[in-house]
């Protein structure tokens, strides 16, 4: 499998092979891509007529890189007399600046060659191979290339200058040079995308950073996000390089919305480079404890956008949450319905959790008064248009059956809801981690009516629905016979019967009755299901049941983030702290960038992770995983104006200690010891 080394700042990236080229690939897409469009298509470099080879990479920062190459076959490496290094950044525009060193006792002439190109490929055009439907048109300037794309009203641009003469063609730029002995020869080019508007200018020039940043001020802006969060301290290498990782990462995806020029974080590189309700929601709660700041503009922006009328293309209806905003091509012609498209029935639970548990942690009553109409109206979608059936239970099915997704839960690919044989189901489905999220979201809709909205009576009618909603739930759902929650109900009611991750989630949720509680924690902890690096997304004996299927056997750290809060929220402390243990220790073979995903082989059967082929990396909820984990192992919770503090750091893992934790309480110090579990403190 060939390498990807990529750099990005926010939905602005580029992917590149080890030496730092880009080739027209679906196999293995590369390219500079902003705002769901890929500017580069084309971006080789040649030495008198020859590919390159990568010596070293340096790619210690998100936004910059370094490749040390040599022309030839590796076997010539130790006879190379000439060298070349790629400098690279990114920063809404992409700039290299190329360098020849000849390393001979005479002067020597090159041709150094940068084929060039640009098929401003939309990113489901690159995901569904298709072609485009416009035109591109080259124009060649003194010392510049410019690329145009229109079709009709949509236009977009990348224009590619030099600081070098050189021999600028409409497809790339030839540089013949003379480099005198043990001398060097440099060019900086810089790449510019423009998105234009309908009155010719670029949408981005009115927002405050005006999509135009440059390295130094990206570096500021990371460090200060990264200066903001809690110091850790801790005994585990793994721990902290995690920790470090993912905060340079979350930083990494923040970027500038066109929408409403506040800054989110985009989901995961390459493919999901944008909003997503879900995503951004989870994302959201992994981080609150750490860097609360950046969890109001995702609620703003989410309930800015909430869906207000019934529009079978987009899967929109009253009061739901979006899944998805696009920016690119088949979005605007409704090709795609990403406009946003509302596809996913968990996002609106969600929201109502994360913005009660963003009052719980900050004390901003404010948000709450503000986003109450939003949060009443998400509420009572789940008890309408949710409840497809009449059944008190939240069901899916997509309005849109050609381009809508199938399965709207958060294992949203086509198979990833099965029987236990393997068979699929029919539509409407109504998943258990859904009903979960549902009761979850009436009661912190009960606890934020009562305390923040002054209405009592609402309060009372939510917690009363919750109550009945998780007696119905346990009749329902369980499995008697095997001791699990089901999947799933299909449209007859009948159990879907998997063993998958989703039960997890239901403790997280606070929704399994205790007397059960057990059972569900030996189902997770258990072989079947527990890999020794994560919990499986579907135990090992079911019929569809694939390592490295994308839903259906890989291991997914956020996925294990929520699993190992619901064990803790229900005592579990010693194997809330093994689920931390195993992400953690699976974080070193990814050196401490925890993937998307990766195969759900047995631990005893590598000495490492085996990485799933297309995962996203990073990905947010995947850089929030260690935040989340150390919140479990910590024991952090809110409680009134007190953050209570109950460990559950596993064995081996030694101090972990987190300094100036933000919240309504102040600013305070927790420590978690190893294999304390009754050791309760009040931080103040």
């Amino acid at each position: 499998m060939k390498e990807r080394v990529s750099i990005l700042d926010g939905n602005t990236f580029l992917v590149c092979d080890r030496q730092g080229d880009i080739e027209p690939s679906f196999d293995f897409p590369t390219g500079l891509f902003s705002f769901d469009t890929r500017f580069l298509s084309t971006w080789l470099l040649t030495l008198d007529g020859q590919r390159l080879h990568a010596l070293s990479i340096d790619d210690a920062q998100s936004y910059r890189t370094r490749f040390f190459l040599v022309p030839g076959e590796p076997t010539h490496y130790l006879d190379a007399k000439v060298s070349v290094i790629r400098s690279r950044s990114i920063g809404g525009s992409f700039a290299e600046e190329l360098t020849v060193l000849n390393h001979s006792e005479r002067e020597v002439e090159f041709a150094l060659r940068l084929d060039m190109g640009a098929d401003f490929a939309d990113l489901f055009e690159i995901k569904h191979e298709r072609q485009k439907k416009g035109r591109t048109s080259p124009t060649v300037g003194d010392n510049e290339l410019r690329l145009s794309y229109r079709r009709e009203g949509f236009h977009r641009e990348v224009v590619i200058s030099t600081s070098a003469r050189g021999e600028i063609d409409d497809r790339g730029m030839t540089f013949r040079i003379r480099v005198g002995r043990h001398g060097e020869w440099t060019t900086r080019l810089h790449v510019a995308t423009n998105i234009y508007g309908a009155r010719g200018e670029d949408i981005r020039a009115t927002l405050p950073l005006g999509g135009r940043r440059g390295a130094a001020d990206i570096h500021a802006e990371q460090n200060d996000l990264i200066d903001r969060a809690p110091k850790l301290g801790c005994d585990c290498q793994s721990l902290a390089g995690a920790y470090r990782r993912s905060l340079n990462d979350l930083a990494a995806l923040r970027y500038e919305s066109i929408t409403l020029g506040v800054r989110l974080l985009a989901a995961g590189l390459p493919w999901f480079m944008t909003l997503f309700g879900r995503d951004s929601l989870f994302t959201s709660l992994q981080l609150l404890p750490f860097l609360p700041a950046l969890v109001p503009p995702t609620l703003l922006m989410l309930a800015g956008l909430q869906g207000s009328r019934l529009d079978d293309f987009r899967d929109e209806e009253p009061g739901k949450i979006l899944h998805e905003l696009r920016y690119g091509e088949t979005a605007g012609f409704e090709e795609q319905p990403h406009s946003p498209y509302y596809g996913s029935a968990d996002s609106t639970p969600l929201f109502v959790i994360l913005l009660d548990e963003y009052e719980r942690w900050t004390g901003d009553a404010g948000l709450v008064r503000k986003l109450e109409s939003q949060a009443r109206a998400a509420l009572n979608w789940i008890d309408t248009y949710g409840d497809l059936l009449g059944t008190g239970y939240v069901w899916y099915m997509t309005r849109n059956p050609e381009t809508g997704l199938q399965n709207q839960c958060w294992k949203d690919s086509w198979d990833s809801v099965s029987y236990r044989d393997g068979r699929l189901p029919a539509f409407p489905r109504a998943t258990c981690e859904l009903q979960g999220y549902a009761y979850d979201a009436k009661l912190r809709g009960a606890r934020m009516a009562r305390r923040i909205w002054n209405d009592p009576a609402y309060a009372d009618r939510l917690e009363r629905e919750a109550a009945e909603l998780k007696k119905r739930f346990n009749r329902d759902f369980w499995i008697p016979e095997r001791g699990y929650y089901a999947l799933a109900l299909d449209p007859e009611g009948r159990h879907i019967d998997a063993l998958s991750s989703n039960i997890g989630h239901l403790l997280w949720s606070g929704i399994v009755d205790e007397s059960r509680a057990v059972s569900v924690a030996e189902h997770l902890l258990g072989p079947r299901l527990f890999s020794g690096w994560g919990v499986r997304t579907l135990a090992d004996d079911q019929g569809r049941y694939n390592p490295i299927g994308y839903h259906v056997g890989t291991v997914w750290p956020f996925d294990n983030s929520i699993i190992a809060w619901g064990l803790w929220k229900y005592g579990f402390r010693e194997e809330a702290g093994r689920i931390c243990e195993s992400v953690v220790s699976a974080s070193r073979f990814f050196d401490g960038r925890l993937p998307e995903a990766f195969a759900g082989y047995e631990r005893d059967l590598t000495d490492y992770p085996v990485q799933y082929p297309t995962a996203c990396s990073p990905q947010a909820w995947s850089a929030g995983t260690p935040l989340l984990l150390l919140r479990v192992m910590l024991g952090l919770e809110p409680q009134g104006e007190h953050l209570i503090i109950d460990p559950a750091v596993p064995e081996g893992m030694g101090r972990v200690e987190l300094l100036d934790i933000p919240g309504r309480w102040g600013r305070v110090d927790a420590l978690g010891r190893s294999r304390s579990p009754h050791d309760d403190t009040r931080g103040h």
